[in-house]
């Protein structure tokens, strides 16, 4: 399995899209675009894919800096999606790997994943990369 591992690119939108749906995540070409316009230009945020000798996407994810007024700056998961074809076949522990280092190199000492409750594989998956629940909480959203 040859894959290669690089900084997204504007030209991934559709394969971005393609592999969000795969986790609920639909959505669509143009909007990842317009998303990762914004992100590519921000230095606080990472946006990087596993790319196969086909040049198709085999996973994706994106880390940023996070600040709290009342804590030092941590690394977070924006998400991580892996192709259903690809998956515990080193994909995401790369990619995993990757974002980490992404953190180590912004000066964080921490990285922070928030996963839906009924993710029990992605929960396992963190769990073996040696992540540990820290809290639970409820998320609160309100449409504007």
């Amino acid at each position: 399995m040859e894959t290669s591992l690089r900084q997204a690119l504007l030209s991934d939108g559709d394969e971005i899209a393609r592999l969000s749906a795969q986790l609920d995540y639909p959505t669509s070409r143009d909007q990842v675009v317009a998303n990762l316009n914004e992100l590519l230009a921000d230095p606080n945020h990472g946006v990087l894919v596993v790319e196969g000798r086909r040049l198709e996407l085999r996973g994706w994810i994106h880390v940023f800096k996070s600040h709290r007024i009342f804590a030092a700056p941590f690394a977070e998961l924006g998400g991580v999606v892996v192709d259903k074809a690809e998956r515990r076949r080193g994909v995401g522990a790369n990619l995993m790997a990757a974002a980490e280092a992404w953190a180590v190199q912004e000066g964080c000492t921490t990285v922070r994943i928030r996963s839906n409750s009924k993710r029990q594989d992605a929960h396992a998956f963190y769990g073996a990369l040696g992540y540990r629940p820290s809290k639970s909480q409820l998320v609160f959203e309100k449409a504007l």
